[in-house]
This record gives C-alpha cells, structure tokens and sequence, in this order.
C-alpha cells in the first residue's frame, strides 16, 4: 500500500500514511522520519509537495503499523501553530480500532495513567504514578469475536489507545506487541486468516484542525486502508461513514469550512 495526500493548502499538508511507514524520530529531529514517509508516496505526489527552510515539518507521529492521517507543516510558522494547537488539546483525533470482545458498556472514558514498562523498553503500562492519560470510546459494531471501536484520545501518551485498549480487556486485533496471538482461539479456519492482519487494526481516521495561524479550521477524513477494510467486509461489519463534523470533548460539533 501506497501513502496518499489527502488534502493541502499553502501552508500544511494531511497525509493518509499506509501501515508499516516508520515515523521514528532520533534526537537530531524529524527530518528522516519525514523522509521515509515523503518516500512511500506515489512520485507524482511527492514532487508536488514543495519545502521552506528544509521542511517540510512532521507535527505528529503515528506507530509504525498505525495507518491513517499525519499532518506536516510546509514551514516553521505553521509548524508551531499547529504543534502548540496539539499541546493545548485543541486538535481532536478520531480512531477506529478492531478489538477483542465486546466492551461493556457500549461507550464510555478509559482513565488509566501511563508509564514506561520497565520490563520491555518498547511497550508503556498503566501505572498508577503514571502520566494522565483519558480516551473515549464508542462501539459501532460487534461481532462474535471483535468490536469494531471509535476512539477519542483526549491526551496524546505515547501507545495510549493499545494500552488502554489493553487494559479494559479489549485488545486490538493484530497488535502482537501487547498481547501475542489471541486469534489462537478461534475455530474457523477463514476467520483465524482474516484475524492476523499482520498489525495493529487501528486506524487515524478523522483530525479537526482548530482556527490557527496555520490555517482556517477543517476537519479532515482518511480513508479506511485496504487490509483493514477486507477483514471488516469479512466480518460483514460495515465501515462508518466519514462525519461532517466531528463532536469534541467539549461537546461541540464544528463543521468544516
């Protein structure tokens, strides 16, 4: 799968960033990060995108078998109006994740603080002494076996959906890191494939952007990817359709521009 560009203005770019794209960033900064996911573009989109003083910028990341939208900033101005925006929890973030059972109840905010787990350097852990870490989540869909999940992550710690995911008893589908292979328990021989996608089933799906100096406010969508939509057509669960807005932890539903 192909990265794609799915909206751009004079100043920023939201990028659909396929699964298996690494963001990792090392200390010296973004730059290689950004690289390898200009890189997985088709060549007609990345020669369309154009940088100012070395850009362009990565505002945010997602893990490396996360799919969906990742936004840059074409220059430094509307790099930190857009990171500040994030840093006072004025950008919201929508996901879609395929879990393990069903979640009862139906909808409701996961509370649990985040820390490092000391016992392997790539995974994080509720811990009580933990960072503040709250994300809303609605099921959409159910099945014998999986839920089909909204998630609003109200903080931004790093792995915060997979680990609270996690520690409800609902992990996502795929997701080896935090659980190892919990499709072992399913009979069928079809749906045991379709169960071992190979990566997390989570998915950066919509991003409202608020009124910044980086740009007027727009709420942006990322198409369900091609291997998360196959198991979902299995599971004869139908995908969501896009919103026209996009309801914040405040409880309002701005619309796009």
């Amino acid at each position: 799968m192909k990265s794609t560009i799915i909206w751009e203005s004079d100043r920023l770019v939201a990028i659909s960033k396929a699964p298996g794209v690494s963001l990792a960033t090392s200390r010296a900064g973004g730059a290689d990060a950004v690289q390898r996911l200009l890189n997985s573009l088709a060549e007609k989109e990345r020669l369309s995108l154009w940088a100012e003083e070395g850009g362009p910028h990565l505002v945010h990341r997602l893990d490396v078998g996360t799919s969906g939208l990742v936004v840059l900033a074409r220059d430094r101005e509307a790099h930190v109006a857009v990171v500040r925006a994030l840093s006072e929890r004025l950008v919201e973030k929508v996901y879609l994740a395929l879990v393990w059972g069903k979640p009862k109840p139906r909808e409701g905010l996961w509370m649990w603080p985040l820390g490092p787990d000391r016992t392997d350097r790539r995974r994080m852990q509720a811990a009580p002494d933990g960072k503040p870490s709250q994300s809303r989540f609605v099921t959409l869909a159910t099945h014998p076996h999986v839920s089909l999940l909204e998630l609003h992550p109200e903080t931004g710690r790093t792995h915060q959906l997979r680990v609270h995911c996690l520690q409800a008893g609902h992990l996502i589908v795929g997701d080896d890191l935090y659980g190892g292979a919990k499709e072992r328990g399913v009979r069928d021989e079809a749906l045991r494939r379709h169960l071992q996608p190979g990566r997390p089933l989570l998915h950066a799906w919509c991003l409202h952007l608020p009124d910044t100096l980086a740009g007027p406010e727009v709420i942006l969508c990322a198409p369900i990817p091609a291997d998360f939509a196959q198991v979902l057509k299995f599971l004869r669960i139908v995908p969501p359709e896009a919103p026209s807005a996009v309801t914040t932890s405040k409880g309002m539903t701005p619309r796009p521009r």
